[in-house]
């Protein structure tokens, strides 16, 4: 989601934003027909690159998000970016799954994004209470300056998920829930709320853990309320967007989804899995010119798991579009984990859907506040940048040295053909500037002519930190 106040358009081709930006064939004029509105957005094509994932992880053993980490909204205010999640503590009973609600700020939409406090935003209520076991699945709405409202799952015991809502003067809180919680009881997981003609859209997978469903996936749903409290009533109609038919590459369920309006029309991503084997989700898109009838995209998914190295599904999908970009915010669970079995281990991640060509793109490579004396980054520790789609390549280097510095920082770029496994020599060895005491940059156009690459930086002064490390990856098509 986005700024929801004053949404930007989505494009999906040139025919598209013709659609929703007004030019000369504009949505009141030729565009005005629903069916031709639908023959544009098949026209248009989704290009996919994955960001630099994962883009927030769990919290560090101890922490209060040392679990599952997963996406909540996403949406940028007065120029940063707000990513919310739900996390848990490996403290917690094995039979229990105490779901908080946290956040996350960057001053980009591709981060990186730095936790908000050291605790979360929203905590479970006292015992007995509707949301004593779990708060999960925040969604967000600007209505003024200084008013924002959050609505959020809650649950007490089992499974059965309701609906409430909180309010705050700015988007880190503080956070006051509502006397009258819940708003909507038995609404499964939340996915999000929209605002339109002064009518509240609460849209949420439900109902969950479905007969014929994989796992906990479910059909979609809405509820509509005329006040952000309420009383909200559940769409008659429902569901509004169901699983594929068998064999489609959604034929198991779909996970909660955000919904946003733009120019006379309802736009959602959604992850979609299969029925049999393990939970493997890509994320597809739909559209509606009402928001309860639904077509889904004819080339979906739009966003596979499979461009994403060691990525096993895409879940919980949130959106921010910055025209040309749309940046796809999702639960990210890998195929592998060296540690812990792979569905046991949840991140969050982002894939960028570029709508139109050419495009250029900066992808943080690296970000470190000190990288020490006689010290290079784990290959590990970097994330897998994919140049599938991308023409143009160049990296920048960025640091701060100190006094003493008598050698620049090195960066060593290192390829694969799968973003899984890396060479072991350097594909392209750079040397930044060196300016001792100063901020040194330096720009290196390179070539894109293989699938993957990652980085490492080195600094090779002996005695001498370095501070403010950062490769950019620009990337072009």
């Amino acid at each position: 989601m986005s700024y929801k106040t004053c949404f930007p358009c989505l494009v999906v081709s040139v025919v598209f934003w013709a659609l929703t930006a007004g030019g000369p064939l504009s949505a009141e004029d030729e565009f005005a027909d629903p069916s031709v509105r639908k023959k544009a957005i098949e026209m248009g094509t989704f290009i996919q690159i994955p960001g630099p994932n994962p883009i927030l992880r769990t919290g560090e053993a101890g922490a209060w998000d040392d679990e599952n980490t997963e996406t909540g909204d996403a949406f940028e205010d007065l120029g940063t970016y707000y990513l919310y999640y739900h996390s848990m503590n490996k403290r917690a009973a094995p039979d229990e799954y105490p779901y908080r609600i946290g956040v996350a700020t960057a001053t980009s939409p591709l981060g990186p994004f730095k936790k908000h406090g050291d605790g979360p935003i929203l905590s479970l209520g006292p015992e007995g209470s509707w949301d004593s076991s779990s708060v999960a699945c925040p969604m967000i709405v600007k209505e003024g300056d200084q008013k924002y409202s959050m609505w959020y799952g809650g649950r007490s015991e089992g499974w059965n998920w309701s609906i409430g809502l909180a309010t705050a003067s700015h988007p880190l809180g503080p956070w006051k829930k509502y006397e009258g919680n819940p708003v909507l009881k038995d609404f499964g997981y939340l996915g999000g709320v929209v605002k339109t003609d002064g009518e509240y859209r609460m849209y949420a997978a439900y109902p969950t853990s479905r007969e014929g469903y994989q796992g906990d996936y479910s059909p979609l749903a809405v509820a509509t309320a005329k006040k952000a409290e309420g009383p909200f009533v559940k769409y008659e109609g429902n569901p509004i967007l169901d699983k594929g038919a068998p064999g489609d590459w959604d034929d198991g369920g779909l996970s909660e989804a955000e919904v946003f309006y733009h120019n006379g029309m309802y736009h959602m991503f959604y992850g979609g899995t299969r029925i049999h084997g393990p939970r493997l989700e890509s994320i597809g898109y739909a559209y509606s010119f009402d928001g309860l009838k639904w077509t889904k995209y004819g080339k979906n998914p739009v966003a596979s798991r499979h461009t994403n190295p060691n990525a096993a599904a895409f879940a919980e999908v949130h959106a921010i579009v910055e025209p040309p970009f749309i940046y796809l915010y999702h639960t990210l669970r890998p195929e592998t984990d060296p540690v812990r079995p792979p569905m046991d281990v949840e991140h969050i991640g982002v894939q960028v859907m570029v709508t139109q060509r050419p495009f250029r793109i900066d992808m943080p490579a690296l970000y470190l506040e000190t990288l020490a004396a006689a010290t290079t980054t784990a290959l590990e520790s970097a994330p897998p940048i994919c140049l599938s789609n991308i023409t143009q390549l160049s990296l920048t280097a960025e640091c701060v040295y100190g006094e003493k510095a008598k050698k620049p920082i090195r960066v060593h770029v290192r390829a694969s053909y799968d973003g899984l496994q890396y060479d072991t020599a350097d594909l392209y060895t750079l040397d930044n500037d060196l300016r001792p005491g100063q901020l040194a940059r330096r720009t290196f156009q390179l070539e894109s002519k293989v699938r993957f690459i990652k980085v490492m930086v080195e600094n090779p002064n002996e005695n001498e930190d370095v501070s403010e490390v950062k490769i950019i990856a620009t990337l072009g098509g």
